[in-house]
């Protein structure tokens, strides 16, 4: 019985191994797609980069970033990256919106010095779930009216990105979406 155990994750491992190439294939051309309709003025929803912890401490004040989770030395490292993959391939950054929490706007000047804008539609609702449909509405709103010129570039939050595109991006990850018509469509991932 065990001989046959054996052999039968050996026939197993090549198709196995197939799934993981094709699997890392699609990620490359998503990730492609998603740098070519950046390049053409897209909209990319970036997580803020690594910030250990979950959710918001007791005590969260919005305009006091000591109260809040804020990013490491990681995160700060991860947040330039971002930046520098968007130079490296020639994507024009045409504006840069945050929401208010201090994550957000740290990731946001890292990965593009003196650019960004507070937008509240991009606001947490981790806290109060029930907020969700209007922040996701709002932000759908504020996406639809970019028109460039170059991309749109948003510094969120995993449940915002979440709300928006039934992705659970990574910590530093960005979605690039677009419009077809009033649906907004999944384009690609960029990994952080």
């Amino acid at each position: 019985m065990r001989r046959f155990i054996s052999r039968r994750r050996a026939l197993m491992l090549p198709a196995l191994a197939f799934t993981v190439m094709e699997a890392s294939a699609t990620a490359c051309a998503s990730e492609d797609a998603a740098w070519a309709a950046l390049r053409a003025g897209g909209i990319a929803l970036f997580r803020h980069a690594n910030a250990p912890g979950g959710g918001d401490p007791a005590g969260f004040r919005l305009n006091d970033c000591a109260t809040q989770r804020n990013l490491d030395a990681e995160g700060r490292r991860q947040a330039s990256r971002i930046g520098e993959a968007f130079r490296a391939r020639g994507v024009a950054v045409g504006q840069v919106l945050t929401s208010q929490w201090c994550r957000t706007r740290e990731t946001a000047g890292l990965a593009f010095p003196g650019r960004m804008r507070d937008e509240p539609a991009f606001n947490s609702f981790f806290e109060d779930r029930s907020k969700g449909p209007a922040q996701t509405a709002a932000a759908i709103g504020v996406l639809q009216a970019w028109r460039g010129p170059g991309a749109l570039f948003v510094s969120t939050h995993q449940v915002n990105i979440t709300g928006l595109t039934g992705i659970v991006p990574a910590s530093g990850e960005g979605v690039v979406v677009a419009f077809d018509g009033s649906t907004l469509r999944v384009i690609g991932r960029i990994r952080p």
